[in-house]
């Protein structure tokens, strides 16, 4: 039995479940998909924002600004890109200044600091780029950006490292509440795999298990993360008041030469539907135009429209002057979790279970905050937190090659020859780096899992080039025929058979 399951490996989840190993604890993370941060955490703008947005009081102020001060330790702990870059809330007129106003007021009493109101000659001081009928905005330091799905692959690795347990395409079909426990079914799939934690003494490796055993796990405590199932899964577990419904936001992606043409990321002042269309740099040097805001039903609808590329476009171009949008690489939607509340609806309606639902933004900000809260309501509950005498909060990353110095290149090759082998050409990836993505925790199972950890096939030509050299590696890495690669996961094999040896 595990004294907690988390349902979810999304960021949210992840940083929970690194913040429980830090203690004498069974945790295990559940997650329906074949990969960890493969919901809202995936498609992210990865803004680390500075907390003047949310109503004060609410949940949301008071874990975005904590979570906000937290990211740049937490970060540096697991070894993940993070950039202290600021942004600006833009303005055009009377109307704006008067919102800006009223973000000022609210991010005092949040305590946001360094936060200040600027005139349009001091922003495009800053920002060169930005549009000439910019008359003001508001300027907070103090705001950053990384790289969500990093940072959740982190997150869970390390919990994993220090003893947690992942069990991946483990979708839950029903919950039972028992006298001391609750226990939780999954749903049949062809195989589901478990991936326990380095520091267990048994079944340290990947393994299948085949649909005839029985697929539940028993736990004391259930913290439901599931992202947009949020309402599901409570629902399951005999909670009705949570509804939740996907908020769809589609963004451009431009390459990596465009990424200095801002250095801050710019904001217009938001509405009710959200923060507008922003452009950002991004941590691996990227520039990100998005994202729209639409409401819909479909938890399934990722797809891009034509329409919503153009209103980004538009709405990028009224902000930042000579946008280089022929430069655009790939465009992709992201679906948030919109909530019933409008508030993160973090509360245990049952003993022993409790909700981390509607974490739609600042929700990457303030995970590392929600981690903390959550572990402080388990505890009233009865959930004995024995710290772990042998506990390491520091994660390795998987090298980037790209990044390193001569000197070091050169100590890497003579280490492990496979370090100076470049597979992704575009973003300088080698299969060095690429292995060690198979074999850390949690593992690289297919193309787009080592796609989030090492960047292969994020360049221009999208792995036009290093996908062949990719699927042999992890067909020889992970014992596998060739024609069992997959892009994500079941259903998207990529070969049928091989024409010629």
């Amino acid at each position: 039995m595990y004294d907690v399951a988390i349902i979810g490996a999304g960021v949210a989840g992840g940083m929970l479940a690194r913040t429980l190993a830090a203690y004498n604890l069974e945790i295990c993370i559940l997650e329906k998909e074949q990969d960890v941060a493969m919901g809202s955490t995936r498609a992210n703008s990865g803004i680390v924002h500075a907390g003047y947005d949310a109503e004060e009081g609410s949940l949301k102020a008071k874990l975005n600004v904590r979570g906000s001060r937290m990211m740049e330790r937490v970060t540096g702990e697991l070894g993940v890109p993070y950039r202290k870059n600021g942004s600006m809330v833009i303005g055009f007129g009377d109307e704006d200044r008067e919102t800006i106003e009223r973000l000022y007021a609210r991010g005092v009493k949040n305590g946001v600091q360094e936060l200040r109101i600027i005139d349009g000659e001091e922003a495009r001081r800053l920002e060169p780029g930005l549009s000439d009928e910019v008359t003001c905005a508001l300027y907070a330091p103090s705001a950053g950006i990384v790289c969500p799905y990093e940072l959740a692959i982190a997150a869970v690795g390390n919990a994993m490292d220090n003893g947690a347990a992942l069990l991946l395409d483990f979708e839950v079909s029903h919950i039972e509440k028992k006298e001391d426990c609750y226990v939780i079914f999954s749903r049949s799939r062809e195989n589901f795999y478990g991936i326990r934690g380095k520091m267990r003494k048994e079944d340290d490796c990947l393994h299948a298990v085949q649909p005839t055993e029985e697929r539940m796990v028993c736990a004391r405590y259930v913290v439901n993360a599931a992202g947009i199932y949020a309402d599901e899964i409570a629902r399951l577990a005999g909670d009705d008041s949570i509804r939740i419904h996907p908020r769809r936001g589609e963004y451009l992606l431009l390459d990596r030469e465009c990424g200095g043409l801002v250095s801050h990321t710019i904001f217009r002042t938001p509405s009710k539907m959200g923060k507008g269309i922003l452009i950002t740099p991004t941590v691996d040097g990227n520039l990100l135009l998005g994202p729209t805001s639409v409401d819909g039903e479909d938890k399934e609808d990722k797809a891009t429209t034509q329409e919503g590329l153009d209103q980004i476009i538009a709405k990028a171009r009224e902000n930042v002057k000579d946008i280089p949008l022929r430069k655009a690489i790939t465009s992709f939607t992201g679906l948030r979790s919109a909530g019933n509340t409008g508030d993160f609806i973090i509360n245990s309606p049952l003993p022993g279970f409790v909700n981390v639902a509607g974490i739609e933004s600042p929700g990457l900000t303030a995970a590392p905050a929600i981690a903390e809260y959550v572990v402080g309501m388990l505890a009233e509950q009865g959930l004995a937190l024995s710290p772990k005498e042998n506990y390491q909060p520091i994660r390795r990353p998987v090298y980037a090659f790209r990044n390193a110095s001569l000197e070091e290149k050169n100590q890497m090759i003579r280490q492990n020859k496979a370090y100076g082998r470049v597979v992704c050409r575009c973003e300088t990836v080698t299969e060095g780096e690429i292995v060690a993505a198979i074999h850390q925790n949690p593992p690289a199972r297919d193309l787009d899992g080592i796609k989030r950890r090492t960047r292969a096939q994020m360049g221009r030509c999208q792995g036009g080039f290093c996908m062949p050299y990719l699927m042999e590696i992890l067909s020889r890495e992970l014992e596998i025929p060739y024609e069992e690669i997959t892009k994500s996961g079941e259903g998207s094999e990529i070969n049928i058979c091989k024409t010629k040896e």
